[in-house]
């Protein structure tokens, strides 16, 4: 009996997807799992995401409307492995738990999403075709004499759209004291990669040229205004 069950985690371990799981699983290892027969992959973004960019044969159910997903996802099949994404891996980490808990017996989660996946070079289809800012680019926006303010941040996240009014409470009040620079988290991706930004919404401050500060996710006003000011 020692030896069988010996056998049967071997087993587990080669084919990499084991019956009755849920897992956050990286670049590679989904990239493996998604060419496995009988595989259900799955997009949780927006339809408007989805047309920008897709890893191909991907279904797609949007997480945040939640009478979308639960009707789309009732074609699934409970018991085929179900490999999901979102942008960076939050919405999608939800929908892997929702779905575990109702009744999906294999569910696999793309760490970092959507985002990591076009960092790491791995094929996609449905891109918009945006070129990608250079680091070149990107150094001429902060080499100011006032300071500058740069949000990585898309239109599809969440805490990005929370944090709009606040971006524009501060402009309001700081008039032209700093310069303001928005870069697409979800189209330039290759300076994220350089710049070690894993998750959007992110903050850096930069004066001349140099930075001085960085704030990862939701940011009060009055920090930004202290940062700006300093």
């Amino acid at each position: 009996m020692k030896h069988l069950s010996l056998f049967l985690l071997g087993t587990i371990l080669i084919t990499g997807i084991a019956v009755a799981q849920k897992n956050d699983v990286t670049v590679k290892i989904f990239q493996q799992h998604i060419t496995q027969p009988n595989i259900q992959l799955l997009d949780v973004r927006t339809a408007n995401e989805y047309k920008d960019g897709h890893i191909k044969n991907a279904l797609q159910a949007d997480w945040t409307n939640q009478d979308q997903f639960k009707e789309r996802i009732k074609y699934l099949d409970k018991n085929k492995p179900v490999l999901l994404y979102c942008a960076s891996g939050g919405r999608s980490g939800q929908a892997a738990e929702w779905l575990y808990s109702n009744g999906f017996k294999q569910v696999e989660n793309l760490k970092g999403g959507f985002i990591q996946w076009k960092q790491e070079n791995q094929p996609f289809e449905g891109t918009a075709n945006t070129p990608q800012i250079t680091m070149d680019i990107y150094k001429n926006y902060t080499t100011s004499s006032a300071a500058v303010l740069i949000q990585f941040g898309a239109d599809w996240c969440p805490p990005c759209k929370l944090m709009t009014p606040v971006v524009e409470s501060v402009k309001a009040e700081l008039k032209d004291k700093f310069k303001f620079v928005h870069v697409d988290g979800g189209i330039h991706t290759n300076v994220m990669k350089q710049l070690n930004i894993e998750a959007l919404p992110t903050f850096i401050v930069y004066k001349n040229g140099k930075e001085i500060w960085r704030k990862q996710g939701v940011t009060e006003k009055s920090e930004l205004i202290k940062q700006l000011t300093r």
